[in-house]
């Protein structure tokens, strides 16, 4: 071979060198959007963390192959179907919401096309009409879906054992977040063999929570229950605080509201939940439909109780419920 050939030779082969090293990898891009979390602090969020560590372990670095855009209500329901559309204006590949409810619906209603995975669903997927089967979802949506309306029962009967003679329980909600229409046929039913006086009260902002509260004392409620949702996990030291302050016994489905000094809690562990589904998102970008990954349900369930915040209540917890118990907090 000649001088010449050798030396454009080596030409070829660094300028293909260059162009490879210059050729920018796929940079898959998600959606994030959250409902009460600020976005100014949402990078640093325990939930956020909790989903970049899930995909982490599968491969994926923001900076590297991945991008995360953020957008969040704030606590203002009315924002999220703009919020969604942004998302999609920025051509992300999935949308991530926490959990069903407010964040879904408006983010199904932005796109029939792009894959939405849901962390922590608190409705029922199939009755609720998001998806046509748990094992065959079919459309745009998949995720994990929490088994809410049974445990929504389940809550109440352990509130029950705490506070035996607790006749009027009251039920904070929003109904703009969601209907919870399951859960409500769950705790009639339960409520009615416990022969308990179910209290709706109404809560549509956490700036309504002082009143909502103050309402339940005025109905002489023995104690609160809160449905699972993003508002209720987001501001749990101030629910956890009103609680306590007006003397009720709270009983929550997270476990971080009763370690800000709840009293009790039953559910899943929402970290856990919000690592898994980076496994869906996984299978999404490497090509997998989302109609086609079967949803998801939680198969182990914590049981916390807070009898520092039992003490305080003049509240007795029954050596049973203690030994049943996966936390207690002293």
């Amino acid at each position: 071979m000649s001088r010449n050939a050798i030396l454009i030779l080596a030409l070829a082969v660094t300028s293909m060198s260059g162009a490879l090293a210059q050729a920018p990898g796929k940079i898959y891009r998600l959606g994030y959007l959250a409902v009460s979390q600020s976005t100014l602090t949402l990078p640093n969020n325990p939930v956020v963390r909790g989903l970049i560590e899930g995909l982490e372990q599968l491969g994926y670095t923001q900076g590297r192959n991945l991008a995360i855009e953020y957008r969040s209500a704030e606590d203002k329901m009315e924002r999220l179907p703009e919020l969604a559309k942004e998302l999609l204006a920025l051509k992300v590949d999935v949308l991530w919401v926490p959990t069903c409810g407010a964040p879904l619906t408006a983010a199904m209603r932005a796109t029939t096309t792009i894959p939405i995975v849901v962390a922590a669903c608190s409705d029922d997927m199939v009755a609720a009409g998001i998806v046509q089967s748990l094992a065959h979802p079919g459309g745009n949506v998949t995720g994990i879906q929490k088994l809410t309306p049974e445990l929504a029962a389940k809550r109440l009967e352990l509130l029950k054992e705490v506070v035996p003679k607790a006749s009027r329980v009251a039920i904070l909600w929003d109904p703009a977040y969601s209907d919870f229409a399951a859960d409500w046929v769950r705790l009639r039913a339960s409520a009615l063999s416990l022969r308990v006086t179910l209290l709706p009260v109404e809560a549509n902002s956490p700036a309504e929570f002082e009143n909502s509260f103050s309402t339940m004392v005025a109905m002489r409620a023995d104690a609160v229950i809160t449905f699972s949702d993003s508002v209720g996990y987001v501001h749990r030291q101030r629910l956890a605080d009103l609680a306590f302050q007006n003397r009720l016994a709270m009983m929550t489905p997270f476990h971080e509201t009763t370690s800000a000094g709840g009293l009790i809690s039953y559910g899943p562990s929402i970290m856990e939940l919000v690592r898994h589904s980076a496994v869906f998102i996984d299978r999404i970008l490497k090509g997998t439909k989302a109609g086609d990954i079967a949803i998801e349900q939680p198969t182990k369930f914590e049981l916390v109780i807070n009898l520092k915040t039992a003490k305080a209540l003049g509240l007795t917890i029954p050596p049973s419920l203690l030994r049943r118990a996966d936390e207690v907090i002293q």
